[in-house]
């Protein structure tokens, strides 16, 4: 285990070699620990808690949502010989009270979230670690070179996650004396109990508030950021020489966590994940290795389950756009074939009316549909599925043909269908073959930012990589159709579609595509999305168009980061994601750069160079140039969004799926196309 944490596939260790004066970049820094039902454990490298979303459980109360933040944090106080030493570091108006993060001297990303602190001459060790597939966190403490007393002191919250705690709120927290341990409950709220075991420890009772508890991040984001937390009390150890002290949190029933058996669990299935990834360099093994938090069972009320895909930590649940662009990257590329066919099935079953759900509900699992372009991604994902299982082997191609056939060829077919005929949102084909829909007040693709009732990147009409997915979907319906009449029909419509596509979008004088075509009238508004008319396994335009396509995109939208959502030329380009929650709405899709669009770049640029050697070794510098960001705000992972100008700060979610995936995805590109 201890070979696999330092093996180069999980992020190095931040070294701290000052104490306060590092202290700014150990906030900065978070991590994330996941289990497999989106429960979670996440902080900053500091150990200090920067955002409403940290803590160290995180519960997912109907899995993988309806989560609570639990345990919100502890603080250690260790007496050696006399002297005392606060290990905890928390954040209040004007002050760090206390600041632990003066005596961490290492944080390690590893199998368990792990704090190295250097107390007199001896060294202290804290690791986290969630319990699989459960609601259950462990806390292990083992002091070497010394023997002391610890006292730990835990804080809850109980609450949903996406508030905030404030004492000023109707609440009746209390706890209760369990075996080895003690249950906190809120009797206000329908809450389950935070259960807290700690073995040989001496529980003394003192509940307390504590006020003012300081999340920066949630501040810098325009939000409230000030909390109030209880503790019912302390739990107290003798520790000796090497002998580890653990503490349990569990949700609704005591639930001790063999430490040692999760470490090895967690650490042979990121060993699994490195060694399956499609490349064989330290970038893609750690991408490897961080597609794993995205992967989740979903537990539907009526008992059913499956796998899910949830789009970003710390707040996004399981979003249909999101996993079907995810799902190539995170499940295909990592060959989780069955998995991937989980995943079809239950989108597949909760197809309505041609469409794809943009989203299951966080708190009753209902079905939400207002997307044009997942039912479509939903088909480019099969695709990819049938492709990857025919490079897997016959065995699992003959898998895949059956799955085609039962799920995945019925579901392609009722989409097309209710998009040619008319579904939700007037979502229709047009006279001219192409598909158009929405109105000025919906916001219907991935450029989905709203601020009350305006849409901040209206493109309702004809948006430009909707109908390069609508004619892909068609040459894909045309190429794995059995039957000859409807492989017919598809080559046919698609054989109107690609001209109508060309002639609707192409602009010679501009020399690219439009972003959106409205009742007639082009949008020129240089956007990322033309590019997947050029990435697309079919495309309507001409090599020259596509080369035409690339070479702007190249010129005006990359960034070592992805790509610009709006060129820089553009009068409404925002230089700046924003602090408050309006300038950031406004920023989203006007110049703000998102990883995952890299994807999209890298394959188009390798079918341009046509596998040439210039052109793989093109692609596969740029993608490296991603490991830089792999310790730069989530800790082994990939963020969701970057400022549009230099030096590109991330943004939004530290743990984005589409982001990881892409890349995963484009690497593998790269590495076939050098075979």
């Amino acid at each position: 285990m201890t070979d696999f944490a330092r093996n180069d596939v999980l992020p190095p260790p931040l070294k701290v070699p000052g104490g306060e004066e590092n202290l700014k970049a150990l906030l900065a820094s978070e991590w994330l620990l996941t289990n497999g039902i989106g429960t979670y454990a996440s902080s900053s490298a500091a150990g200090c808690n920067t955002r409403r979303y940290h803590g160290l459980l995180v519960a997912a109360t109907q899995p993988p949502v309806g989560r609570v933040m639990t345990l919100s944090t502890v603080m250690e106080t260790l007496t050696i010989d006399g002297e005392t030493y606060e290990l905890a570091t928390n954040e209040f108006e004007g002050a760090f009270a206390p600041c632990g993060a003066a005596l961490l001297r290492e944080f390690r990303n590893d199998v368990a979230a792990t704090f190295v602190y250097r107390v007199g001459d001896a060294e202290f060790t804290k690791e986290v670690l969630l319990a699989e597939n459960a609601n259950a966190v462990a806390v292990r403490y083992t002091l070497r070179g010394a023997s002391g007393t610890l006292r730990v002191r835990p804080f809850a919250a109980l609450r949903d996650f996406h508030h905030l705690r404030l004492v000023s709120q109707p609440s009746r927290m209390t706890f209760e004396t369990l075996d080895g341990g003690i249950g906190v409950a809120d009797r206000s709220r329908p809450l389950p109990m935070l259960c807290l075991l700690a073995g040989r420890a001496e529980w003394r009772a003192e509940p307390q508030w504590w006020y003012g508890f300081r999340y920066r991040a949630d501040m810098a984001r325009g939000q409230d950021g000030y909390e109030d937390l209880y503790t019912p009390g302390s739990f107290t150890w003798e520790i000796g020489d090497g002998e580890p002290r653990q503490l349990n949190a569990a949700l609704e029933a005591p639930t001790p966590v063999d430490f040692d058996d999760a470490l090895a669990r967690r650490g042979n299935r990121l060993a699994t994940l490195a060694a399956t990834a499609p490349a064989d360099d330290e970038v893609t093994g750690r991408l490897a290795v961080a597609s794993d938090a995205f992967v989740v069972r979903r537990h539907f009320p009526d008992g059913a389950a499956s796998t899910s895909i949830l789009a970003g930590y710390h707040w996004f649940a399981d979003w249909g756009r999101d996993t079907f662009i995810a799902l190539p990257g995170l499940l295909l590329t990592m060959r989780r074939f069955e998995q991937a066919r989980s995943v079809f099935r239950t989108f597949a079953r909760h197809v309505s009316e041609g469409m794809v759900p943009n989203r299951f509900d966080d708190y009753s699992s209902a079905a939400h549909y207002n997307s044009m372009d997942a039912s479509l991604w939903f088909i480019l994902a099969a695709e990819r599925y049938m492709a990857a299982a025919r490079k897997a082997g016959p065995d699992e191609a003959r898998t895949a043909q059956k799955f085609w056939r039962s799920v995945l060829e019925p579901a392609a077919e009722s989409i097309l269908r209710a998009y040619q005929e008319g579904t939700r949102f007037g979502i229709h084909a047009d006279a001219d073959g192409l598909v158009c829909g929405g109105d000025y007040n919906t916001q219907l693709t991935w450029m989905d930012a709203k601020l009350g009732k305006e849409v901040m990147t209206p493109r309702h009409g004809k948006p430009v990589e909707v109908n390069a997915l609508w004619y892909c979907a068609h040459r894909i319906l045309a190429e794995r159709c059995d039957e000859a009449d409807k492989a017919r029909h598809y080559a046919d419509a698609a054989g109107r579609i690609g001209p109508a596509f060309v002639e609707a979008f192409w602009d010679e004088g501009f020399g690219w595509l439009a972003d959106c075509v409205t009742d007639g009238r082009r949008d020129m508004s240089l956007r990322p999305n033309q590019l997947f008319a050029a990435s697309l396994p079919y495309s309507p335009l001409s090599d020259g168009q596509r080369q035409a396509v690339l070479a702007v995109v190249r010129e005006k939208l990359l960034t070592p980061r992805g790509l610009r959502t709006l060129s820089p030329e553009d009068p409404r380009y925002r230089r700046r994601y924003g602090i408050s929650w309006e300038s950031r709405d406004r920023a989203y899709h006007q110049g703000t750069v998102w990883a995952w669009l890299a994807g999209a770049y890298v394959e188009a640029s390798l079918r341009a160079g046509g596998g040439s050697k210039l052109a793989v070794a093109q692609a596969k510098e740029y993608l490296d140039g991603f490991g830089e960001h792999l310790t730069e705000a989530g800790n082994g992972t990939v963020s969701e969004i970057f400022d549009g100008d230099a030096p590109h700060a991330p943004h939004g979610c530290i743990a984005q799926a589409w982001s990881v995936a892409e890349l995963l995805r484009a690497r593998e590109l790269v590495a076939e196309a050098s075979q």
